[in-house]
């Protein structure tokens, strides 16, 4: 395959097709998500097979039983697929919403209208569910994208993105509306990034550190993402011991291989003798690996010593850090040290120490008394997500179809011109 000749026609194809995507409504476009939901449902057979494909291949590199899980797609998550994509036909219209207007002394009326990004290139990794996670999205906001699955999951997602055309077929959109890169050759990822600005608006990455930290490096347009999620649950000396033990357990175990999952505990010095105990047997007995500090080693007498590179650890693992700190400064200092931007939970009986943490502490999701496993775009009621964004510009926290808008400014006059 000529790289460059076929990454060039999905651009200008896929440029093309935004435009077209301007003069579709709301209906039309939840339309084509219900018909590539209907899609799905009648072709699991096909993306079964598909995708045992792909784990056959999996299994003969030795990829493990984790990875092999997140790479296999069953019928019930071929339906969880399709209810998806229902769910993101019924959210409210993201594009077209008036987000701010006034009117100016002169007459003129000015409004701030919400309007699609243009052409979003995804590339992620093993998962094939986000093919149609990200389609449906995209569509959604009015945007055209260009998919780039893993190499891993290359039948499965292929599969899944017929599906996805079909709903586009049926409802009279351009099926170049949402393509997928033909091939599994990372120099196509490499001219995506380096050589498509004129055709492709932004980046959205979903995968590993390695993975994330590429586009990062060689894009040559915007890139919304995060590189790392280490997350923090801090016990404040007010803490309830009950919350503090359910909420730390679940922010680290319930699924330790998501960017939420919680990888350092703080805890204030003065209580850390009554918390730590029960937070720690929890942990324990979920199996969890505890590396502490020396206050810590000398309450939990399972856990082994922590290193310096603990702390800035993402573990992704049954792995946890915890830190004995002197106050809630000292805890919001470790933080802004050490942390990612990503997620940062504080458990407080203490409402004004809570306000304090969610004010001060500048990462892109604050919780209170709440596991950091919420850090999820269909938690938050947006019915799926691309992925967690940790930068400053435009979207921060899940981004969802609504952060896959920009805007415009619309104003209208009655002859007025400027003196």
């Amino acid at each position: 395959m000529d790289i460059a000749k076929e990454m060039t026609a999905i651009g200008v194809a896929a440029r093309a097709a935004s435009i077209l995507l301007g003069g579709t409504g709301a209906v039309q476009r939840d339309l084509a998500l219900c018909k590539a939901a209907a899609a799905l449902r009648a072709n699991v057979a096909a993306i079964q097979a598909a995708n045992d494909d792909d784990l056959s291949a999996a299994k003969s590199r030795g990829m493990s039983a984790a990875m092999l899980d997140r790479l296999k797609l069953d019928a019930e998550r071929i339906e969880a697929m399709a209810t998806g994509l229902e769910t993101v036909a019924k959210l409210p219209d993201p594009v077209g919403r008036i987000l701010a207007e006034w009117d100016r002394p002169n007459g003129l009326r000015i409004q701030r209208v919400a309007v699609p990004l243009g052409v979003i290139g995804i590339i992620y990794e093993s998962r094939p569910n986000v093919t149609a996670d990200a389609a449906a999205l995209c569509l959604k906001s009015g945007n055209a994208v260009i998919l780039r699955g893993g190499s891993e999951s290359f039948h499965s997602s292929r599969a899944i993105h017929r599906c996805l055309q079909e709903g586009l077929d049926a409802a009279g959109i351009s099926s170049d509306s949402i393509q997928m890169v033909p091939t599994g050759d990372r120099a196509a990822v490499g001219f995506l990034l380096s050589s498509m600005a004129k055709w492709v608006d932004v980046i959205v990455p979903r995968g590993g550190k390695s993975l994330i930290k590429r586009v990062q490096d060689e894009a040559r347009v915007p890139v919304i993402g995060h590189l790392e999620g280490i997350c923090h649950v801090y016990l404040h000396s007010s803490a309830d011991a009950d919350v503090a033990r359910r909420v730390v357990l679940n922010a680290k175990m319930r699924r330790t291989g998501v960017c939420g999952a919680a990888e350092t505990v703080l805890v204030d010095a003065c209580v850390a003798d009554q918390i730590l105990p029960g937070v720690c047997e929890a942990l324990l007995e979920a199996g969890c690996e505890i590396r502490g500090d020396d206050r810590v080693l000398s309450i939990v007498p399972a856990a082994i010593r922590a290193i310096e590179e603990d702390w800035s650890t993402e573990y992704l693992d049954a792995i946890i850090s915890i830190r004995v700190v002197e106050d809630i400064d000292a805890a919001m200092q470790h933080i802004a040290h050490y942390g990612s931007g990503h997620t940062e939970s504080i458990v407080a009986s203490d409402a004004e120490a809570a306000e304090k943490f969610l004010r001060t502490v500048d990462s892109a999701i604050v919780l209170h008394n709440a596991s950091t496993q919420f850090a999820d775009g269909g938690e938050f009621g947006m019915g799926a997500e691309i992925g967690i964004a940790t930068g400053r510009i435009h979207a921060r926290g899940p981004v969802g179809a609504e952060q896959l808008t920009s805007y415009k400014y619309v104003v209208r006059g009655d002859g007025q011109v400027r003196p």
